[in-house]
């Protein structure tokens, strides 16, 4: 099974108008309800393509029993833990006019001691027979900073591969504990390396201490960094639609490789694929079945010299 952390989960909304403009009121024309949050989104595409999949992390109040509810439609098995807190909301409000999203994300719930004391006891429980686990997103208050280095570590002792994909300090402290892959975006490799120039960012990044980095380039796709080699992948075409979730499909289409144990160019194929096929979905953690298979044979790579 794939373990998938959501520490910081929410309930998606997606809102779709006919043209977004400031300042104004808006027809809603359609309404998308989802669990969400980035490792539910890894979760479900997991899920819809046949593994085995299970999401941890937290949830509480009337919003976390909305999404739990959702979960339970999905074939991914519901291991999250219970907050006092009430789970956030995120909103996406689609422009039917060009397809831009505008993102809203509330914070939150406060986590308290005894809370991540009672999940790092089901992580560590769900760690005895996983074969990968995703650490993915933003700490909610009441995390330590450091909260992702230390499941890292916790993984790694179990020797269960371990993916991360946040930003900033958790991700700063997280790469330290020796990952076996990160997959940040470029402004995310940026503040990590303050480095611009994606190559250059990403063999940096690597450096740090995780065995492979992955980075995500928007519609140019995936430049990756590993022991065997130096590898591009881009889609065949730019593609237009809704972006939200389009880099947790590439995070599922990584795990996916590893644990079918593929080559590193065919890894990157898929989560190109997934990537794009997504971006095609009107909704976060959902992808367009039939554009990903048409995609996986028209995904190139591209070896480059280290």
């Amino acid at each position: 099974m794939i373990v998938t952390v959501t520490l910081n989960t929410a309930l998606d909304l997606t809102y779709r108008v006919p043209a977004l403009t400031p300042r104004a009121s808006h027809r809603v024309t359609q309404v998308i309800e989802r669990p969400g949050g980035k490792g539910l989104n890894v979760a479900r595409v997991l899920a819809a393509l046949g593994y085995e999949t299970v999401a941890t992390g937290f949830a509480g109040g009337a919003t976390g029993a909305v999404l739990r509810d959702g979960l339970a439609a999905t074939p991914v098995r519901d291991e999250l833990v219970e907050t006092a807190g009430s789970t956030r909301r995120t909103v996406a409000v689609v422009d039917a006019a060009d397809g831009d999203t505008t993102q809203l994300n509330e914070p939150g719930p406060t986590v308290t001691a005894a809370e991540w004391d009672a999940f790092r006891t089901r992580f560590t429980a769900l760690l005895d027979g996983a074969a990968a686990v995703a650490l993915c997103g933003s700490l909610p208050p009441g995390i330590h900073v450091g909260a992702y280095a230390e499941l890292v570590r916790l993984a790694r002792a179990a020797a269960v591969p371990v993916l991360l994909d946040t930003s900033g300090e958790p991700l700063r402290r997280g790469i330290a504990a020796r990952p076996d892959l990160v997959k940040p975006n470029a402004d995310e490799l940026a503040q990590l390396t303050g480095a611009r120039e994606p190559r250059r960012a990403t063999l940096d990044a690597r450096r740090r201490g995780a065995h492979a980095v992955v980075s995500s380039l928007g519609p140019e796709g995936l430049l990756a960094a590993t022991p065997e080699g130096l590898w591009r992948a881009a889609p065949p075409a730019p593609v237009k639609g809704n972006p939200t979730g389009a880099g947790d499909s590439a995070v599922a289409g990584l795990l996916s490789g590893l644990v079918d144990g593929v080559p590193w160019p065919d890894r990157l194929v898929r989560a190109v694929a997934l990537s794009a096929a997504t971006v095609l979905s009107p909704v976060a953690g959902e992808f367009d079945a039939g554009a990903y298979e048409e995609l996986l044979g028209r995904v190139k790579t591209t070896e480059e010299t280290p």
